[in-house]
């Protein structure tokens, strides 16, 4: 859980508020931000110039919203980490040969960061791109994240985020999730039966240090009816689980 600051700085807590809702809306007039946040439109407009003049965000006519700078510091952020240099080019590869959509995703603050989504040529369109943050409990891709974490941070994360049901296989039971997430510690792959989109089964697999840490998962996300026996099943369980050891090889070695 994120330790709140000791001296909170209120004018930036407004600056990150004000940020959040452009985020959510996409876009947004000054009246609409200050009646969401219940602040006066002279104080959001000073919060939006400063913003402005420090090109985080544009006006388009009457409108505001974030601007190109944050997707700029995304990409900064994510070329710095081991994890997408070396797992890309293999991505690329899996979805190349399966036809299907491949992503991979990092754990952050007890969520799922997307970090990559490579398509093939059959990949189904589901509602993730780069910088999505998932949660961790009706994904194959979160469960395998979380069945190589300590129990103890299992806990602190599902104690803060909660098991949220996204649609009625996922899994809403700590009990239940639990003994599942053994089972994936002990056999090192994850699957999910509709947990989270209907309609698509996926199988996931960890990226793991040579001393056991998780760095995070991919995933490979199927229509349900070309994962329908256990046969299917195992073709794209292989297949995710090379290219994890692969990504884990490359990132020793490189």
């Amino acid at each position: 859980m994120t330790a709140p600051a000791n001296h909170p700085i209120k004018s930036l807590e407004k600056t990150v508020e004000i940020i959040d809702v452009l985020k959510r809306r996409r876009s947004a007039h000054l009246r609409e931000v200050a009646e969401e946040l219940d602040l006066n439109k002279s104080t959001v407009h000073n919060h939006l110039s400063t913003l402005r003049e420090h090109e985080y965000v544009v006006k388009d006519g009457e409108e505001y919203r974030l601007s190109l700078q944050f997707l700029h510091i995304g990409g900064v952020i994510r070329n710095e980490i081991d994890l997408y240099e070396a797992a890309k080019p293999k991505l690329d590869r899996l979805a190349e040969d399966t036809g299907e959509l491949v992503t991979l995703a990092t754990n952050e603050r007890g969520l799922g960061t997307v970090l990559y989504r490579a398509k093939g040529e059959d990949a189904v369109e589901i509602d993730t791109h780069v910088g999505s943050q998932l949660s961790l409990h009706n994904s194959a891709l979160g469960k395998a994240i979380l069945g190589h974490l300590p129990r103890s941070r299992v806990e602190e994360i599902v104690a803060e985020r909660g098991l949220p049901a996204t649609t009625d296989n996922t899994i809403t039971d700590e009990d239940v999730l639990y003994d599942e997430l053994d089972d994936i510690a002990e056999r090192g792959w994850a699957f999910d039966d509709e947990e989270n989109w209907r309609g698509l089964r996926c199988v996931g697999a960890p990226i793991l240090t040579d001393d056991g840490v998780v760095k995070g998962a991919i995933s490979l996300s199927v229509p349900k009816s070309q994962l329908a026996t256990a046969e299917d099943r195992q073709q794209y369980v292989d297949a995710i689980k090379n290219t994890a050891n692969l990504i884990e090889l490359r990132i020793t070695y490189s």
